[in-house]
């Protein structure tokens, strides 16, 4: 096992422990999640900064708006998850339900990645393959058996196509990562993370698919609020 694998394991570990005490403590939750927003708006816009800096000014501005649009997205994934992390217990195990999505499909992709290999999936990120694609979704699919014990009023299908639509939203916020990445031509967002990199790199797939997945549930349960 690699030096930077070990890191990797070892942070993942207190990240998950951290996680799971602040959800214990809602004052520590909130303030991990403000802690948590403002330092990936940091690296972030460390990112724009270096893909604008040489552009026209009309393009600045435009990249200007884009960094105000996330900013207010950002902190309204910070919002949605203290509200549903701080009431009942259908929230929170559905919170955790997507969120274990994006972490297994993370999972399942690097895995499947790095056995199968094989063609590439796009050009903007070329450590990214078909194979590990599939392999996203298979390992996403891997934990419904587990969430299907709750009493969710969700049906296999509805479970089954939840989960999917999470892992492929999952799967474009990591590429929309990657590619703002080979832009700016850096390898990470930070080192904040041994074996991560940054914030933003540990947790761009689940910044878009933890809301998609709560929107789409939205659909299926009229009684569900965020």
């Amino acid at each position: 096992m690699s030096i930077e694998l070990k890191k990797r394991m070892i942070t993942s570990v207190i990240l998950l422990a951290s996680f799971f005490f602040m959800i214990r403590h809602s004052y520590l939750l909130l303030t991990g999640l403000i802690f948590f927003s403002v330092i990936v708006w940091i690296e972030f816009n460390a990112l724009m900064i270096r893909i604008v800096k040489p552009k026209t000014r009309i393009l600045k501005f435009r990249v200007l708006l884009f960094k105000f649009i996330a900013f207010i997205y950002i902190f309204y994934f910070s919002y949605i998850t203290t509200v549903n992390l701080s009431i009942d217990l259908t929230h929170k195990a559905i919170f955790l339900f997507l969120l274990g999505i994006c972490i297994v499909s993370d999972i399942g992709g690097l895995i499947f990645g790095k056995i199968f290999k094989g063609k590439k999936l796009t050009k903007i990120s070329p450590n990214k393959t078909i194979s590990g694609s599939i392999g996203s979704f298979i390992f996403s699919l891997l934990i419904i058996p587990i969430y299907y014990q709750f009493d969710f009023n969700f049906s296999y299908l509805e479970l089954f196509s939840i989960t999917l639509l999470t892992s492929l939203f999952s799967q474009l916020g990591d590429l929309f990562i990657s590619y703002l990445k080979r832009k700016a031509m850096v390898k990470d967002t930070g080192d904040l993370l041994p074996g991560h990199g940054g914030f933003l790199d540990r947790f761009d797939g689940i910044l878009l698919g933890v809301p998609a997945g709560l929107f789409y549930t939205l659909l299926i349960l009229p009684n569900f609020n965020l």
